[in-house]
């Protein structure tokens, strides 16, 4: 037995070094998710008092077929807590997010839509969250965006044979914005001008937007918020409502069923929306 484990110890550890390589030579990674905003999109599903107890969903397990971007630009298996390396401020422990039960949810039927192509689906996600942010801070010419740019730009680049893509972005913020009623009054503004500004940087002005509306806030102004989310009117702007979804006890946080779920019906969203593969024409469009 001992020597059973040892072999597949071992074989864990070959696949993974073999995984985790440089950009240009990430040549299998076809379909790429951007994920941005602030704890919910980072992942507390699981943290109390500082520390995740390590339980990781069915949903949301890993996956040869699922990779995400280190913070340092390197394509490696992803698994839960996505953000480990990129919400890393103090204070702040990262655990099960949106993005793996997304991820999962999406595969099989990205793989059934490239079966007559006898094509390979890898999805590649960029986690970008940022706990604690309010959408000023994501801003044009801020780090936070920067950051997101350049890792944007950085994982669609190279490979693919010509097949690689951003797919979307999914975009769970505006907790810290119910605080100040300015901020909850000029929050839609903002949005629109960070999808608008995105897309343009990206080059690709077609680039679907997955949105969350809050479930919950640190302040008084949470439906302000939530109607400058619900209401917002761009193209290949989709918002997925959070409300219902069961919270912690901090009243602030997704608990890790809830955000298996948000994964699940962010995919729905995305399939139902944007699901069949665009040409780079079409993105371009």
């Amino acid at each position: 037995m001992a020597k059973l484990i040892f072999f597949f110890f071992c074989l864990s550890l070959l696949l993974t070094l073999h995984l985790d390589r440089p950009l240009a030579e990430a040549s299998n990674v076809t379909d790429i998710f951007i994920l941005a905003g602030q704890s919910n999109m980072a992942g507390r599903g699981g943290v109390d008092r500082g520390k995740w107890n390590g339980v990781v969903p069915s949903q949301s397990a890993p996956s040869p077929s699922i990779l995400r971007l280190s913070a340092g630009m390197r394509w490696q298996p992803a698994a839960e807590p996505l953000h480990v390396d990129i919400d890393v401020a103090k204070n702040k422990t990262c655990g099960v997010g949106p993005g793996m039960a997304f991820a999962n949810a999406l595969l099989p039927e990205l793989m059934r839509c490239n079966e007559a192509a006898s094509a390979v689906v890898v999805v590649g996600l960029v986690p970008c969250a940022v706990g604690g942010t309010r959408i000023r801070q994501w801003r044009r010419g801020k780090r936070l965006y920067g950051r997101m740019v350049r890792r944007a730009r950085a994982a669609a680049r190279g490979g693919g044979g010509g097949r690689r893509r951003i797919r979307g972005v999914l975009w769970y913020q505006g907790e810290s914005d119910t605080v100040r009623r300015e901020d909850a009054e000029g929050y839609k503004g903002n949005l629109e001008r960070l999808v608008v500004d995105l897309r343009s940087d990206l080059g690709i002005p077609a680039l679907p937007f997955l949105l969350v509306a809050v479930a919950s806030g640190e302040g008084k102004f949470v439906e302000q918020v939530r109607k400058a989310q619900l209401t917002i009117d761009l193209p290949n702007v989709q918002c997925v409502d959070a409300k219902g979804l069961g919270l912690k006890a901090d009243h602030l946080h997704l608990t890790t069923t809830s955000e298996v779920q948000l994964g699940q019906k962010l995919a729905r969203a995305f399939l139902a929306h944007f699901g069949h593969r665009p040409s780079l024409h079409q993105l371009m469009q």
